[in-house]
């Protein structure tokens, strides 16, 4: 039977921790070398477990990491103490019987453990909105110093009653080690079967903490306690078996359980607890002052913890509610933004349905255009073919075979713009699309004081994209600059194509006002226009429309005023279209 190398650091850590301190305390007689070993090996197990269960905080699952780190915290804390009582007892040889910092720390290296069983890893909290859970846990934290404090140090006052302060120091650990003791066996219960078997090993291991408690006190009050002895042996058993869980968890990688219902998931039963314990301070207070036979040193020291403690609990509570407040006011903008949006969206949808009926209408209108333009081109080349027409005719007929010309061009890039294709990409002369939508855009300049300009770019490479949804792009970068210049009452649009580093750029320059928050403008339903003048989508569908063809589009303002959006898209170096015959762009100003 082979083992795999997880089970194999598991037998060896019980066969080095457990199994080598067995043979020291048999084998080794009382003496003060013994005691040294089995306080450096007790510092050395909650070491080893801390590993095993840090091992674990690695996951997807930020309360699952959560939890493995709160476990291994509370290791620490224990090892703190150790560490502290070795260096009194090896190195200072000072041993103390009064309650000190060493026995706070160790009270505390439970409460990390708990806090840990609070974060129910097994079950997936899918809401994590007004939730601050560290900040009840440092609640909780805060209650189980101020019991501590209050139960046992406040004895301290009265020396008289120094055995006292020792029974209540154990009752408070031993209630604090018995509450871990429960929620892990309740979760063992509850908890789906990879959980089970980690909250079943944690349940074992916390008896075994708890045996060794009691071994300890039993033994220490009666006189024959020893350090290395067997009485010790639980405790590494219960730190082994810790490290155990740890490198069992990491074998199985339980997931949370999706069966859990969401008013298990959306419980506030651990900031409800938090507020109780805070609220149960000003109780145990009147309890102290008024029923209480302690001596009045233990009462005052115990009026005063509370006045302080409720101080610190009350800012906490002060700073939850002031992050949840906070966060409120987040979901409610959120909120707002969200119904606007939707009301922006809603209008697109009812635009978008009137272009697509106006589309329609404008794909018929322009076929029933196109007969009688055909007509006029055949009457005009007639007047120009007939012999016996005057030069006065000829030179008219030309003219009304440029206009129709130019007419039938428009016709055909607004059905061109209208259509509903499905992408295809070939290769593109991109002067002629840019060309195309200068037209369009000019259809409506006859009484505005905008230009709009081409600069001759030369021979350009050929670009691989889809036309209709490019002209798209052009039309709305084109549109966008006219709107902003009508703001300021005219100004001219330059169009610069060139091409750098194997990609054909182009520049739309205006004179406009310039972009409000250039970094936003490509965010959908972002929009400076007022209502009526548009959504904020078209330059979102730009930016996906370049994004789909490889290419970069962003907005910047110039220096001199105004600003430039920047399409790059990837040449095809290797290929350079044929130059069509058309018409240039011209200027228009009226």
């Amino acid at each position: 039977m082979r083992f795999s190398k997880s089970t194999w650091v598991i037998i060896a850590a019980w066969v080095v921790f457990v199994g080598g301190f067995a043979v020291l305390s048999l084998a080794v007689t009382p003496s003060p070398s013994r005691a040294a070993i089995a306080n450096l090996a007790l510092c050395l197990v909650p070491l080893f477990a801390n590993a095993c269960l840090l091992w674990n905080a690695s996951s997807p699952y930020r309360r699952q990491n959560n939890f493995w780190m709160l476990l291994a915290f509370g290791c620490t804390l224990w090892l703190a103490g150790q560490l502290m009582w070795t260096y009194k007892v090896l190195v200072l040889h000072k041993v103390t019987h009064s309650i000190t910092f060493v026995d706070v720390v160790f009270f505390l290296h439970v409460v990390p453990f708990i806090a840990a069983l609070a974060m129910m890893p097994h079950a997936r909290k899918m809401r994590e909105i007004l939730r601050f859970g560290h900040l009840d846990m440092l609640l909780l934290a805060v209650w189980w110093l101020f019991l501590y404090l209050f139960m046992v140090v406040a004895w301290s006052k009265d020396p008289a009653h120094a055995v006292l302060q020792h029974v209540r120091d154990l009752q408070v650990y031993a209630l604090a080690n018995l509450v871990f003791l429960i929620g892990t066996g309740f979760f063992a219960l509850r908890a789906n079967r990879g959980w089970r078997a980690i909250y079943a090993n944690l349940f074992g291991a916390s008896c075994m903490y708890v045996a060794s408690l009691w071994l300890a006190t039993a033994s220490f009050t009666k006189g024959y306690y020893s350090a290395g002895s067997l009485l010790n042996l639980p405790l590494m058993v219960a730190f082994v078996w810790f490290g155990t869980t740890g490198i069992v968890a990491r074998r199985i990688s339980p997931m949370p359980d999706l069966t859990q219902s969401a008013k298990v998931r959306d419980s506030q039963r651990f900031a409800r607890l938090a507020i109780l314990c805070i609220l149960s301070m000003p109780i145990m207070a009147v309890w102290s002052a008024f029923i209480s036979n302690a001596p009045a040193a233990v009462r005052d020291f115990r009026l005063l913890l509370t006045l302080l403690t409720i101080i610190v609990g009350t800012a906490l509570v002060f700073l939850r509610q002031q992050l949840v407040d906070r966060e409120r006011l987040g979901l409610v903008k959120g909120l707002q933004d969200s119904v606007e949006n939707l009301k922006r969206l809603q209008m697109q949808f009812v635009q978008a349905e009137k272009l697509a009926s106006l589309g329609q209408l404008a794909a018929g209108a322009a076929h029933e255009i196109n007969n009688p333009l055909t007509a006029i081109l055949g009457y005009a080349d007639l007047i120009q073919a007939d012999a016996t027409s005057s030069e006065r005719s000829r030179s008219l007929g030309e003219k009304i075979r440029d206009q129709a010309r130019r007419t039938k061009v428009l016709v055909t890039n607004l059905l061109s713009f209208a259509r509903q294709v499905p992408a295809e990409k070939q290769m593109l002369d991109l002067r002629s699309i840019v060309t195309s939508a200068i037209e369009l855009r000019q259809l409506d300049l006859r009484d505005k004081k905008i230009r709009i300009e081409v600069e001759n770019p030369g021979t350009l490479p050929a670009v691989r994209g889809d036309p209709n949804q490019l002209l798209q792009v052009f039309f709305n970068l084109i549109n966008n600059s006219v709107d902003a210049m009508e703001m300021v009452g005219g100004g001219s649009l330059i169009v610069r194509m060139r091409t750098e580093r194997g990609s054909v750029v182009l520049d739309f320059s205006d004179s406009g006002p310039g972009l409000r928050e250039p970094e936003r403008v490509f965010d959908p339903f972002y929009t400076t226009k007022p209502v009526g003048k548009g959504t904020g989508l078209g330059l979102s569908i730009c930016y996906g429309i370049v994004q789909e063809h490889g290419g970069q589009i962003f907005g910047f303002n110039r220096p001199e005023g105004g600003c430039t959006f920047r399409v790059i898209l990837p040449a095809v170096l290797a290929l350079y279209p044929q130059l069509t015959a058309s018409s240039p762009v011209g200027s228009r100003q009226s």
